[in-house]
């Protein structure tokens, strides 16, 4: 990859993350970014995340190759005015959003296609800020890139380039087929989580039995519900067609299953167990039969030759058994790169503390 003179609009968990793999990548990129606070442009001066710290949107950007826009998706446009008039003809100006309609109409409507290639990094966490920014976010996490139909081919090509620079699993999907992705595996199983926690805080007995035998299922089923209410209510407005659309189809498909349930019809039951509990053994990270309790941890580790099996050997020259381990590809709203499994809560404790003090970062569901 050249050395390239990159931009950045906003330094936050994904924007800090991207600049520091880039310069992990390539020590000749120079990298320039604005944030809202000097503080964090001191900081990352200071890590030496980037070359240049600059007081606003202005000609600075004129030199750019690329620019990341990496605000909240409800400052897109504003952003996109002020970068327009710096924008040059051969540079390419892309965004880190988790919904893509809603800046891919603007930039048409603003007559920027031929400059814009959409992105979205899935990988983050509830945390955010700069100073929880590393520079291996992004690696071995799925990392997809919208183009328009205006977007140039080699350009595109590029950017995949630097999503390989980052470790990062480059995927092309149109925005329209990824908003609907996302709607289906990501928003909707959100409201799931919360309507259904909410449903059951409004149905529980007087003395809050239910909530003091939840357990198990319930609570695997539902984790995704002590999310950011903020966030999660800008995902929402910024997709709400797609999630009404898949949110409607989920709301007859329920329609169908409580007809069958109260009908006695014993088959239709049967079958929706048995079809879903294929399907989701399809799906990487496997599990075999219905929910059970998970015993896991999660590492944060920087992907490089030996680093799993390094943890393997820890673990193993302590007696404790992994049951199962993988890289986790799509963390959006995760953290940590590595699942371990575990037989037994006991093992997952011992494994969290002893990595720990081996100086991972760890994180327990």
């Amino acid at each position: 990859m050249n050395n390239l003179t990159i931009g950045f609009i906003g330094l936050g968990l994904i924007g800090g993350s991207i600049a520091k793999g880039l310069k992990r990548a390539n020590k000749g990129h120079y990298i320039m970014a604005f944030a809202r606070h000097r503080e964090t442009l001191e900081a990352a001066l200071s890590d030496r995340a980037i070359d240049e710290a600059l007081d606003g949107v202005g000609e600075a950007l004129l030199r750019c190759d690329y620019i990341f826009l990496c605000t909240p998706v409800s400052y897109n446009e504003e952003y996109l005015t002020a970068i327009r008039p710096f924008l040059r003809k051969d540079a390419i100006l892309t965004d880190v959003g988790s919904v893509k309609g809603s800046i891919h109409e603007a930039v048409k409507r603003m007559g920027m296609e031929a400059n814009f290639i959409g992105g979205h990094p899935m990988a983050g966490s509830e945390k955010s800020g700069y100073a929880y920014s590393t520079d291996h976010l992004v690696e071995n996490a799925y990392y997809v890139i919208t183009p328009t139909p205006l977007s140039p081919a080699d350009k595109v090509e590029e950017l995949k380039g630097l999503a390989l620079s980052l470790s990062a699993l480059p995927l092309i999907l149109d925005h329209k087929e990824h908003d609907y992705i996302v709607a289906g595996i990501s928003h909707l199983p959100h409201l799931i989580a919360a309507s259904l926690v909410k449903l059951v805080k409004d149905k529980d007995t007087p003395e809050q039995t239910m909530k003091l035998v939840a357990a198990g299922g319930f609570k695997d089923i539902t984790r995704i519900a002590s999310s950011s209410p903020v966030m999660w209510q800008q995902i929402c407005a910024a997709n709400r067609e797609q999630i009404g659309s898949i949110l409607g189809d989920y709301i007859e498909a329920l329609g169908q299953v409580r007809k069958a349930v109260t009908g006695g019809c014993d088959r239709a039951v049967y079958d929706l167990f048995d079809v879903s509990r294929e399907y989701r053994n399809s799906i990487a990270d496997r599990s075999s039969g219905p929910i059970k309790k998970e015993f896991a941890v999660y590492c944060d580790i920087v992907d490089e030759s030996g680093a799993i099996a390094t943890i393997a050997t820890i673990l193993a020259a302590h007696q404790i058994s992994i049951k199962n381990i993988g890289i986790i590809h799509n963390r959006e709203f995760e953290e940590g790169v590595l699942k371990i499994e575990f037989y037994g809560e006991d093992a997952s404790l011992q494994a969290a503390e002893l990595l720990t003090q081996c100086r991972y970062t760890i994180y327990r569901r």
